[in-house]
């Protein structure tokens, strides 16, 4: 994992600034995660804690996520034995990826006791342990028994044992003899594998770093004199940046915006492969880091029931959809249905009762041909005639409303769309209770699963374009609706995707002329704001929003414009960040 212990060792340092505060509340948004709000000299900070098996970290962060109405048990045992405790010590053994919080706390009787949190950051292990001044568990985040695990037990009222610990060397602490020692047994395996079993504390990014640095990812046997020095020296330089706190903090990402990985070096190994972006500090980093995992994550949990049922309603209206269209192509039949009829009724004299055939000509077609016509036995001659011209009937009648039929579904697909659309783009717990709540005024969810309390409505997004105009953006479908035909004026400009479910974007002129820059600008972000977000052109709709009309009995979102123009734009998230309000 990119956290290693040496960056946890420039966490620890940062940290220190806590050092004194008193803590005011704890909050434990989700199973794995606990955050202490901390009071100091220099302000309030938020502590975040996290256990989870694939973002495990402690750092302090800006972000505010959203907290169950119920606290959690664990919850509940910090609140009370941290209470109003004061961060005394903040604890690192070596580049070990354990970090120890000692808070000065007051218990029942009156008296003040030391109460330790060990953050255990290791991957699928990690864990978040209180422990009292006795050095017993109190409990933890993620408890381990027998049946888990035989090496070490994690359970309330046990004592508190460190993990087992590999024979590695801590370069940071290690003197240059026993750093030198240590490269002169990297023999018969990768170098890059070859250091992370050597040294404590790094990952695989450094130590793939320090590998690349070094000339070549050789084995070790092969690794020449000249090439040992050079390693030597990268080591020597990191483990300086280090220790004087002049770390470059560095995160990667795809060139389609993943993130990938992170380290406090400057990243070489990667090229122009990948984006390199740089942070000023440690927390910083993490945060940026997990908050779009960790949100993306959590969202995805928790609306997994809407995407799922979204997906449903969608395969299931694309199927009636087909059906209806197979009824209309039958439908084309019924000319033919009428011109049974006519020859029937014109020949009534020629047939009786009880003939399962009639061959008539046809006196509509030049020449008069003859043409068979089926007949029911049971039927007299007028009476089967009388048989193809209701058929007829139904032909016209089923088609008149197949085609509404079929137009009505494919505005409800369209519809379907825009909210799976905007479930994608959610970003937090209430917009996806806005989404929820929309559906179930739309009839495609009970309201009763819905909470008893309504969803706050969150602002539209908005943005300053390079020319000084505001561009707002609605998040779902009933915010388009209000931005466009309550808040925004007639001669404000109103932008959307072609025929592409996206969200509405309204550009604030004022009453001036609006210049292409920035129309092109909001055209952008309008096309990152939809479904076409990853294409390599998108068509962007715009006019003046006094075009813009809401048929009756339209669903929320779906709108008619007209006197538009149509810009064709590439979707890029570098612009929408720095346009970013």
């Amino acid at each position: 994992m990119a956290l290693d212990g040496a960056f946890l060792y420039s966490v620890k340092t940062e940290l220190t600034k806590l050092i004194g505060g008193r803590i005011d509340k704890v909050y434990q948004p989700s199973r794995d995660e606990i955050i202490i709000s901390i009071r100091t000299r220099q302000g309030g900070f938020k502590l975040l804690i996290s256990a989870s098996a694939s973002s495990a970290r402690v750092h302090i962060t800006a972000s505010s996520p959203d907290n169950p109405m119920k606290p959690p048990m664990f919850c509940m045992l910090l609140r009370k034995h941290l209470g109003s405790g004061r961060l005394k010590e903040i604890r690192q053994d070596g580049l070990e990826r354990i970090i120890f919080l000692d808070f000065e706390c007051i218990n029942e009787l009156g008296d003040i006791v030391t109460v330790t949190l060990a953050c255990e950051i290791m991957g699928k292990y990690s864990n978040l342990i209180a422990i009292n001044h006795e050095g017993k568990i109190l409990d933890s985040i993620r408890r381990v028994d027998e049946d888990m695990s035989r090496e070490r037990l994690v359970l309330p009222g046990m004592k508190y044992e460190l993990p087992p610990r590999d024979d590695r060397i801590s370069f940071v602490h290690s003197s240059e003899e026993e750093v030198f020692k240590t490269l002169e047994k990297l023999k018969n395996t990768e170098l890059s594998k070859a250091l992370i079993a050597a040294f404590e504390g790094i990952s695989p990014v450094l130590a793939r770093e320090w590998a690349y640095k070094t000339g070549e990812n050789l084995n070790g046997g092969e690794l020449t004199e000249k090439r040992r020095k050079r390693l030597f020296e990268e080591i020597m330089r990191t483990r300086e940046m280090l220790l004087s706190h002049n770390c470059r903090f560095t995160s990667v990402s795809t060139k389609e915006g993943l993130l990938k990985d992170f380290s406090f070096v400057d990243i070489m190994q990667y090229g122009n492969l990948m984006n390199m972006k740089k942070h000023e500090s440690a927390c910083e980093l993490l945060d940026y880091f997990y908050a779009q995992r960790d949100n993306a994550a959590r969202l995805k949990q928790r609306a997994n029931d809407l995407f799922k049922m979204l997906m449903n309603t969608s395969e299931r209206i694309t199927k009636r959809i087909a059906n209806q269209k197979n009824e209309l192509l039958q439908c084309a039949k019924k000319d033919e249905m009428k011109l049974m009829g006519d020859l029937l009724s014109a020949n009534l004299y020629r047939f009786k009762k009880g003939d399962t055939k009639a061959e008539v000509e046809n006196f509509y077609d030049e020449g008069c041909p003859l043409i068979e016509i089926c007949l029911n036995e049971r039927l007299t001659p007028a009476q089967n005639a009388q048989k193809y011209y209701s058929e007829y009937r139904k032909a016209v009648t089923a088609e008149k409303k197949l085609a509404e039929q079929i137009e009505l579904g494919e505005q409800e697909l369209e519809y379907i769309d825009s909210v799976f659309d905007s479930l994608t783009r959610a970003v937090t717990e209430n917009e996806v209770n806005e989404l929820r709540l929309e559906l179930a005024e739309q009839g495609y969810m009970r309201a009763s699963r819905l909470k008893s309390k309504p969803p706050k409505i969150a602002p539209p997004l908005e943005y300053i374009s390079s020319d000084g105009y505001r561009i707002l953006l609605g998040r779902n479908n009933k915010q388009n609706d209000r931005l466009t035909l309550k808040t925004a004026m007639k001669t404000d400009i109103w932008l959307h995707t072609h025929n592409i479910p996206g969200t509405h974007a309204i550009i604030e002129a004022h009453g001036e002329e609006v210049p292409d820059t920035t129309i092109e600008e909001a055209a952008v972000l309008a096309a990152l704001n939809s479904k076409a977000k990853n294409s390599a052109q998108v068509p962007v709709d715009y006019c003046l929003v006094k075009f813009v009309k809401k048929p009756n009995g339209a669903k929320p979102g779906m709108v008619i414009f007209s006197n538009n123009r149509t810009i064709y734009v590439k979707p890029d998230a570098a612009l929408e960040e720095r346009l970013r309000k």
